[in-house]
């Protein structure tokens, strides 16, 4: 498996839906929490995009020479740039970080967000417009690496977009390109990751949902002949009791009011997103008085919790248990063939701690974060020496 972490740019808080318990997005505290991902052992970090966030090309930039090993998983966005340059920024950050660059292509889905950026575009033309620039973009860098090729110039005329004479001269250190992810549950969606993507995403819907959506892209690919990998979004709540994470989770939304959550909603109702507009069927979508709260609403499959979903877009569920039960829920995942994961958690923080030192060593994780923790490596002791002389071991539970 492959887990990723989250930077908060659009903000973080210990209570949804209000600035009780709420946190500054600031350099200082984005840098604590991709450097405790890169301490514990992460495979990355997804930076968020859209007008409530702040920029993820200069957040995550900021933040190379903070990190070793991490990597960013970073939005390119048809149609706010043209693939020329998405081309150029995106092999100087990958120079730059030395080769730690996951490219993540957005569509966008809130038409009133594209309208203040300036697009315009329907649903379908965005899909053609995001298929001609990821083609360009990748062609582009993927021709900076032959050298022996005198004018490795790229021409391409489509219908949304054109270019003659495009080139790299600094290429990436990744070859032929920085890895592509791309998530999203249309049919175009579907074709699109197909053709373009290496990893393809969505949003936490119970498992024999993702396995559908999985195999179907899979399949898709195939028949391109190419292969793809797949990964989930997910929040985590993860206690050392399973009585103790749903707690949690009851708490996170303790000081939801419904005027919020329908508010919210009626946003999310407006999208032309097909992945919104699943996330909130989970839920029942919050409107019309049918506010749910509880436990037996929310809990949409087993230890999957549609809570977060009541105010937050995109990504709206948890997994909400104990460290054996996430882990068990991530291993249902990955036998229907989505081993990567994007986690969150609230405060991201303590979360991104809490999340690696409970459920890390339970994990086949290709990227070896179990030297990150403690009784992993000799550089001990872990935990505070009791009584001046004797070093601390685990408890027996």
């Amino acid at each position: 498996m492959k887990v990723l972490w989250f930077l908060p740019t659009h903000g973080d808080s210990r209570y949804l839906g209000t600035s009780d318990g709420a946190r500054e997005v600031s350099y200082d505290y984005l840098r604590q929490i991709a450097q405790a991902a890169d301490n514990l052992g992460y495979y990355g970090v997804l930076t968020p995009t859209g007008r409530s966030c702040e920029d993820p090309w200069v957040v995550t930039s900021s933040l190379i020479g903070a990190t070793k090993n991490l990597r960013f998983l970073v939005a390119l966005r048809p149609g706010l740039m043209q693939p020329s340059l998405g081309a150029r920024t995106a092999a100087t950050f990958d120079r730059l970080s030395g080769g730690r660059l996951l490219v993540n292509l957005v569509t966008g889905g809130d038409p009133n967000e594209l309208a203040g950026d300036g697009v315009f575009s329907s649903h379908a033309e965005r899909y053609e417009a995001s298929e001609e620039f990821i083609r360009i973009w990748r062609e582009i860098i993927t021709r900076s690496h032959n050298s022996a090729e005198t004018e490795p110039s790229y021409d391409y005329e489509g219908k949304h977009l054109s270019v003659k004479g495009a080139k790299l001269l600094y290429p990436p250190i990744q070859r032929p390109y920085p890895p592509i992810w791309f998530g999203g549950s249309s049919d175009a969606a579907h074709d699109l990751a197909a053709e373009h993507a290496d990893t393809y995403l969505t949003w936490g819907e119970p498992p024999a949902e993702v396995a559908k959506k999985v195999a179907d892209v899979k399949a898709r690919a195939a028949k391109r002949g190419r292969s793809i990998t797949a990964g989930v979004r997910l929040h985590v709540i993860v206690r050392e009791t399973e009585a103790q994470a749903w707690a949690a989770a009851d708490e996170l939304i303790s000081r939801l009011d419904d005027e919020t959550i329908t508010r919210a909603q009626s946003v999310f109702a407006k999208m032309d997103s097909e992945g919104q507009r699943r996330m909130a069927a989970l839920h029942g979508g919050g409107l019309n008085g049918q506010i749910r709260r509880s436990r037996a609403d929310l809990e949409i499959s087993l230890n999957l919790w549609a809570g977060v979903g009541l105010v937050r877009g995109g990504a709206g569920t948890a997994l909400v248990g104990n460290p054996q039960q996430i882990a068990a829920r991530l291993q249902e995942y990955a036998d229907v063939g989505a081993d990567t994961f994007i986690l969150s958690g609230y405060p991201h923080l303590e979360e991104a701690y809490r999340f690696a030192e409970l459920v890390f060593p339970l994990l086949p994780l290709e990227h070896g974060a179990s030297d990150k923790l403690p009784g992993q490596k000799l550089t001990g002791p872990f935990g505070e020496v009791v009584g001046n002389h004797y070093v601390p071991k685990a408890s027996a539970s």
